[in-house]
C-alpha cells in the first residue's frame, strides 16, 4: 500500500484580486455615518465632513503611512539619507443609499467607485446625535449593514447576470470547450450570489479565481469593519451595539472588526503631542488609526520586504505570495529580468544580532532562488545581470 499523505491542515485559498503592489482600499457605508471624518483624520487632509447627505460627490484619495517599530527601528541603525516608509492609498467613497444598485440617490456612480478599488472599510454608525442626521431616521448598524451588503449583491449579480447573458448569446453561435467552462462558472457565480452570498466565501478552484479575477466583482473585495462611537463608548469601551456586530459579522465570514470613535479622533487630532500623550494615559486609551492602517493594508493582502543600507532604508511592498523575482521587479524590471539570487535575512534576526555581519557570523544570512516566496518583514539584497545593458 502506498504511505499515507501527511495531513498538512487546511491549505490556504487562491487569493483573489489583482496581483499588484498598487493597491486601493475604500472607505464605504451610508451617508453621514462618519467616512469623511475618518479619512480626515488618517490623511491629515481637510476634506468636507458636512452633515448632509452626499457631501463627498467624487471620490477622494491619499497614501497613508503604515506605521512599522520595525522600519523605526531600521532607521536608527542605519541612520540612512533616505527613509521611505509603506504606504496605503485610501479613497472616501460617498455614502450609499437603499437602492443604489438600481440607481437610487447617485447609486451607479459610487458604485463604480467602489469597483474601483481592491478593499473595503465599511464604516458603522453605532452612536446617537440628534444633530447629524441619519438617512434611514434610525441608528441600527446591523441594518445598515445589511443594506450595504443587499445593494454590492445586487450590483455584482446583475454584472454576472450581462456576463452571462453575452456568454450564451456567443455559445448559440460557436461553441468551445473554453467557452462552455466559462458559462459554467459564469452559472456558479451567479447561482452563488442568489443564494445570498459574498464572493470572496467561495470555495473557488483555480480555474474559477482566474474567471473571478478576470471579472472582478464588489463582493470579491476583502471587508474591514470599522464601528464609529461616541467619544464616551470608546474611552470606556462599553457600547451597546458591538456585541450585535460582532454576531452578525462571525456569522457572514468572520472579517476583522476595529471600533474607533471619529469625535475622539477629531478631538485630538490637533493636539501638541505631549498634551495628547497625557490625555490618552489619563484615559486609559489609544487612538485606533494605526489599527486601522495596518489592518486595512493586509486585508488587500499587501505585505513589504525591506532593502536598508547607509544610502536609504525603504519598505517595498508587493502582494502576498510574491516570488523573489516579482519582489526584485518591485524595484526595477532589470531586476527582475535579471535576477539571479536573493540574498535575505529576515527583520526579527537581524534585530536580535544587531548587525549584518553579525547575522552572517551566526549563519543565518540566505541566498534564495527564483522559487522563494518573500516574506514579509524580510531584508534583502537582489543579485541581478541583464548582459544587454551591462547592468549587474
Amino acid at each position: 500500500m502506498p504511505p499515507k499523505k501527511k495531513d498538512e491542515g487546511p491549505k490556504e485559498r487562491p487569493i483573489l484580486g489583482r496581483f499588484k503592489s498598487h493597491l486601493k482600499i475604500g472607505i464605504v457605508g451610508l451617508p453621514n455615518v462618519g467616512k469623511s471624518t475618518l479619512f480626515n483624520v488618517l490623511t491629515k487632509l481637510s476634506i468636507p465632513a458636512e452633515n448632509f447627505p452626499f457631501c463627498t460627490i467624487e471620490p477622494n484619495s491619499a497614501r497613508v503611512h503604515v506605521p512599522d517599530e520595525r522600519f523605526t527601528w531600521l532607521c536608527n541603525t542605519y541612520k540612512p539619507k533616505s527613509e521611505v516608509a509603506a504606504y496605503l492609498d485610501v479613497v472616501d467613497i460617498a455614502g450609499l443609499v437603499k437602492g443604489a444598485a438600481e440607481g437610487e440617490g447617485l447609486g451607479n456612480n459610487f458604485l463604480s467607485h467602489i469597483a474601483a478599488v481592491d478593499g473595503i472599510f465599511h464604516v458603522l454608525r453605532a452612536f446617537e446625535d440628534p444633530d447629524v442626521t441619519h438617512v434611514e431616521d434610525r441608528v441600527d448598524p446591523v441594518a445598515d449593514v445589511e443594506i450595504i451588503n443587499g445593494e454590492l449583491r445586487a450590483k455584482d449579480l446583475e454584472r454576472i447576470s450581462d456576463h452571462l447573458s453575452d456568454l450564451e448569446s456567443r455559445n448559440k453561435r460557436q461553441t468551445s470547450k473554453e467557452l462552455k467552462e466559462e458559462l459554467e462558472i459564469a452559472q456558479k457565480v451567479q447561482e452563488w450570489l442568489k443564494e445570498g452570498n459574498d464572493v470572496r466565501f467561495g470555495d473557488w478552484n483555480n480555474r474559477e479565481v482566474e474567471f473571478l479575477n478576470t471579472n472582478p466583482l464588489i463582493t470579491s473585495k476583502p471587508v474591514v469593519y470599522l464601528v464609529n462611537l461616541t467619544q464616551k463608548a470608546f474611552i470606556s469601551k462599553k457600547a451597546k451595539w458591538l456585541p450585535k456586530i460582532h454576531a452578525w459579522v462571525q456569522s457572514h465570514g468572520g472579517e476583522p472588526i476595529i471600533p474607533f470613535s471619529g469625535a475622539f479622533e477629531s478631538h485630538i487630532f490637533d493636539m501638541p503631542e505631549d498634551e495628547k500623550d497625557k490625555y490618552c494615559k489619563e484615559n486609559a486609551v489609544t487612538s485606533a488609526l494605526p489599527k486601522i492602517i495596518t489592518i486595512g493594508f493586509k486585508s488587500i493582502q499587501l505585505i513589504y520586504f525591506f532593502t536598508a543600507g547607509e544610502d536609504e532604508v525603504k519598505c517595498w511592498q508587493i502582494r502576498k505570495n510574491s516570488k523573489a523575482p516579482q519582489a526584485a521587479g518591485a524595484i526595477h524590471s532589470d531586476f527582475e529580468r535579471g535576477f539571479i539570487c536573493a540574498e535575505v535575512m529576515t527583520y526579527q534576526e537581524l534585530h536580535e544580532a544587531g548587525t549584518e555581519s553579525a547575522v552572517k557570523a551566526a549563519g543565518k544570512y540566505r541566498q534564495q532562488g527564483k522559487n522563494y516566496v518573500v516574506q514579509d518583514g524580510d531584508v534583502i539584497f537582489f543579485k541581478f545581470n541583464v548582459t544587454s545593458t551591462g547592468k549587474k
